[in-house]
């Protein structure tokens, strides 16, 4: 006589700043015991994670995994469906997603229980992927505009003090240092020879102590 499977659950947050509390309270109804409750921060673009991947080996024929939402076990159309097709078809668990009741393999075990279980899984995570690259293109689409309006994006150069000009002298004289005319101008001494170089100014000791323009 088979033995009857064990039950596991699977709670997963993309950053430190976002709380597990809510999936594990909606896990707990289900008796899952804590050894069998599986928590990581990881993002959801892909199935390299450490507690996914340490949850899958543990998993064989007959037991069955808690999931509060389909995007809790991944985000990426095409692995959500092969990941779904390893447990149910090649470990031969069972998986209910507690926010759409029609992703449950324990219901209906016949051909059609199969199939909608299968086709709502293809439905929906088509659906995430598409709502995802939407964003994604929305993003960059903004960003083109914004460049073309003039915005800046990223961290911008920093400029050298209004003063440079008698500073400039003042180092080329040997009056202030190297390291007195970085902390002045609040950069490293290498980022204002490479301002100097981009402006024409020439480092050579013989040179006249031109100004900075």
């Amino acid at each position: 006589m088979m033995n009857e499977g064990q039950v596991f659950g699977y709670v997963r947050v993309s950053t430190r700043d976002q709380n597990v509390e809510r999936q594990i309270d909606a896990l707990a109804p289900y008796h899952i015991p804590r050894k069998n409750l599986y928590i990581e921060t990881c993002s959801g673009k892909d199935f390299l994670r450490p507690a996914y991947r340490r949850l899958l080996r543990r998993l064989h024929q007959g037991d069955l995994l808690y999931v509060k939402s389909i995007d809790r076990l991944g985000r990426n159309y095409q692995d959500v469906i092969e990941q779904w097709r390893i447990i149910t078809k090649e470990k031969k668990a069972d998986v209910k997603v507690l926010d759409m009741p029609l992703l449950d393999t324990t219901y209906g075990k016949d051909l059609l229980g199969t199939f909608i279980a299968d086709l709502t899984l293809q439905v929906m995570s088509f659906v995430a992927q598409i709502e995802r690259e939407s964003i994604l293109q929305r993003q960059a689409e903004g960003i083109a505009a914004a460049k073309a309006r003039g915005v800046k994006f990223g961290k911008q150069p920093k400029e050298l003090p209004d003063n440079f000009d008698e500073l400039f002298v003042l180092w080329r004289q040997k009056k202030i240092s190297n390291q007195e005319l970085a902390q002045i101008c609040g950069m490293d001494i290498s980022v204002i020879y490479r301002k100097l170089r981009v402006a024409g100014v020439s480092l050579k000791s013989s040179d006249d102590c031109a100004p900075f323009d």
